[in-house]
C-alpha cells in the first residue's frame, strides 16, 4: 500500500532553506568581496561556498513539466550542488535534510517553488529530486561533481537506483511505500 504525502509549495527564503543549503541570488546572504572594479560599477560577492572533491561540471539542462510526484531522491557525499535558472522561469525542488541514515527523513521533506530570480546551493548530503519545471523548456544551470555523472551511468537497470563514491539515489516508493507530491497552481 502506498502512502501519499502532499507537500505544500513554499517560497524559498534564507531561513527556511538553512537545513538544505543556501539561496544564490540578490535575496540571499552574500557579503561583497573587497574588490573594486570600475569605480563600484561591478560588485563581486561569494553567496555560498561550493565544495567538490573531484573536477566540476557545468551543464545546462532543459527541463520540461512532468508529473508532480517524487519517486526517487538522491544525495551527494563529495560535493555541494547548484541549480541556477536561466530565463527567469520557475522550478520546484523537493528536498529532505542531510542525514546519516540510509533513507531520507520524508517527514522533513519540503517542496520549494523558485520563481526564476534566484538559484540554490545544496549542502553536501541534502536529499533531493531533480528540479521540476513549471513552464515548458525551462533551462537550469547545474554545477556538480563530474563523479556524479559516472555514478548515474552505473544505475541498476531494473530499479533505476544508483550508487557510487559521490551518489546515493534511492527509489523511495519501492523502499518506503511513500510517494511525495505537490500541486502547482
Amino acid at each position: 500500500m502506498t502512502e501519499n504525502i502532499r507537500l505544500p509549495l513554499e517560497r524559498p527564503n534564507v531561513k527556511d532553506l538553512e537545513p538544505f543549503g543556501q539561496l544564490v541570488g540578490k535575496s540571499g546572504n552574500s557579503d561583497l568581496m573587497p574588490i573594486d572594479f570600475y569605480d563600484g560599477a561591478v560588485r563581486v560577492s561569494k553567496p555560498a561556498p561550493f565544495h567538490s572533491e573531484h573536477p566540476v561540471d557545468l551543464s545546462v539542462t532543459m527541463v520540461e513539466p512532468r508529473k508532480s510526484e517524487v519517486r526517487y531522491m538522491e544525495r551527494h557525499f563529495q560535493h555541494t550542488q547548484v541549480f541556477m535558472p536561466l530565463g527567469g522561469k520557475s522550478f520546484v525542488v523537493v528536498m529532505a535534510p542531510p542525514s546519516s541514515d540510509d533513507m531520507p527523513d520524508l517527514s522533513a521533506a519540503r517542496a520549494f517553488l523558485f520563481d526564476g530570480s534566484a538559484g540554490f546551493l545544496m549542502h553536501v548530503g541534502t536529499w533531493h529530486e531533480f528540479p521540476f519545471a513549471v513552464e515548458p523548456s525551462t533551462e537550469i544551470v547545474v554545477i556538480l561533481s563530474s563523479q556524479t555523472g559516472y555514478d548515474l551511468q552505473n544505475n541498476d537497470p531494473v530499479t533505476e537506483e544508483a550508487f557510487g563514491p559521490d551518489l546515493d539515489k534511492k527509489d523511495i516508493l519501492a523502499r518506503a511505500g511513500i510517494k511525495l507530491s505537490f500541486q502547482i497552481d
